[in-house]
C-alpha cells in the first residue's frame, strides 16, 4: 500500500504518519507539505518524518496528476486550519481548503487512487443548540473556515467515480503533537494553566465543544484509507470523535484546574452568549469503526499536554504572541517577505 499525506508538517500530521507507519510497517508513506510550519518543532526527540518513506514540498494548489499518481490512498490534512487564520485570510482558506482539496481529489480520481481522506470539521455546525447534531442535520457554518469545510464536502460529493471518499468530521483537536499548537481552546488551557497558574474563560463557560485527541484523529484517519464502500457507502461524511468528549468550556477548564494544582479559574459570567456552541451526535462512527474508536480520555489528553510542555520547559505567560500560535507563524513569515499575502512562498 502507498499512502500520500498532504499537509503532514502541521499538528496533526506527526500523529497520522505515526500511525500510519506503525499500522501498516509494509506500506509505503510519504509526505506532501508547504513546510510554513516545518519548523515549529515542539518537544521531538527525533524529526516526526523519519516514519516517512519520501517528503515532498510543494504548495497543494498546484499539485499535479503525475504527482498523485501511484498511491493507494491520499489523506488531505493541508487548511489554513483556523478562524484567525481564516478571517485574516479569507481568501486563501477557499483557495486551500476547498478548491485546492476538489481539485486534487479530482485527480486522484483521475489517476486511479482508490481512498481519498478529507479532514474536516464539526465547526460546520456552528450555531447548534439543543439535541446533539448528526450528519443528516443542517449546518449552520459561522465562519470562512468552516465554509471552507462544508463547501469541500458538498463538491468532493459531486464527483463522479469510483473512489471511495471519506469525509471525517472531526471534533476540536486536542492534545500533544511533536508540533504543538497553543491556538486551541484545551491546550490553551493547559498552557495558561503551567504559565500563569490561571485560566480566564472569557465567555460565561457554557459553550459545547466536542473534542478529539490528535491520537485518535489518527486513528480514524487509519480506518478511512483502508475503508470499503460496503461499509458507509462510496461517499461517506462521518461526525468523528465520541459521545463522551462533548464537553462544556467550563467543565474543561475546571478539569485542567485539577490537574494542575493552585489554578484559578476565572469565568466572565456577563459575557454575551458565545455562539459556537454546538453538541454532536457520534454514533455512526461508532458502528461504522468499532475498531478504531477514540481511546484518549479528557483527563489523558491533558495529562500528555502537561507532560509535553514541561518536558519542553515551558513557562511562556506570553505565549498568544509565540509561534505556538499559527497565525503569529504566518504573520511572520509575510513580514519578514518569505510569504506573500496568498501564502505563497518568495525565497527560493
Amino acid at each position: 500500500m502507498k499512502i500520500l499525506v498532504l499537509g503532514n508538517l502541521g499538528y496533526v500530521g506527526p500523529s497520522v504518519v505515526r500511525e500510519l507507519a506503525q499500522r501498516h510497517p509494509q506500506a509505503q508513506i510519504d509526505g506532501y507539505d508547504n513546510a510554513y510550519f516545518a519548523h515549529c518543532l515542539t518537544g521531538a526527540i527525533s524529526a516526526p518524518e523519519r516514519y516517512l518513506h519520501q517528503q515532498f514540498f510543494g504548495d497543494v494548489r498546484a499539485i499535479t496528476e503525475n504527482e498523485l499518481k501511484g498511491y493507494d490512498a491520499v489523506v488531505q490534512l493541508a487548511a489554513v486550519s483556523n478562524d484567525p487564520m481564516g478571517n485574516r485570510f479569507a481568501a486563501v482558506t477557499r483557495e486551500i481548503n476547498q478548491d485546492a482539496t476538489l481539485a486534487i481529489a479530482k485527480n486522484c480520481a483521475a489517476v486511479g487512487v482508490s481512498h481519498f481522506v478529507f479532514a474536516s470539521s464539526c465547526s460546520v455546525y456552528g450555531v447548534a443548540d439543543g439535541a446533539p447534531r448528526c450528519e443528516s442535520d443542517p449546518v449552520a457554518p459561522m465562519t470562512a473556515y468552516a465554509k471552507s469545510k462544508i463547501g469541500s464536502e458538498q463538491a468532493l460529493a459531486e464527483i463522479d467515480t469510483d473512489m471511495v471518499i471519506t469525509c471525517l468530521r472531526f471534533a476540536t483537536a486536542c492534545g500533544m503533537s511533536d508540533r504543538l499548537r497553543l491556538d486551541l481552546v484545551l491546550n490553551d488551557f493547559v498552557a495558561c494553566a503551567l504559565s500563569e497558574g490561571r485560566i480566564t474563560v472569557l465567555s460565561d463557560g457554557s459553550p459545547w465543544r466536542p473534542l478529539i485527541d490528535v491520537a485518535d484523529m489518527a486513528r480514524a484517519i487509519d480506518w478511512a484509507v483502508q475503508r470499503q464502500a460496503d461499509n458507509g457507502g462510496r461517499f461517506l461524511t462521518v461526525n468523528t470523535g465520541s459521545d463522551a468528549r462533548n464537553h462544556q468550556v467550563r467543565d474543561l477548564a475546571a478539569a485542567v484546574a485539577d490537574a494542575v494544582p493552585g489554578t484559578t479559574v476565572s469565568i466572565n459570567t456577563d459575557a454575551p452568549v458565545d455562539s459556537r456552541s454546538y453538541k454532536v451526535d457520534f454514533s455512526l462512527f461508532a458502528r461504522l469503526a468499532p475498531d478504531h474508536q477514540p481511546q484518549m480520555t479528557l483527563s489523558d489528553s491533558i495529562k500528555r499536554l502537561i507532560e509535553g510542555l514541561t518536558r519542553m520547559k515551558f513557562n511562556d505567560a506570553d505565549f498568544r504572541s509565540s509561534p505556538l500560535m499559527r497565525l503569529h507563524v504566518l504573520q511572520s513569515h509575510i513580514a519578514e517577505q518569505r510569504l506573500s499575502e496568498n501564502l505563497v512562498w518568495l525565497e527560493r
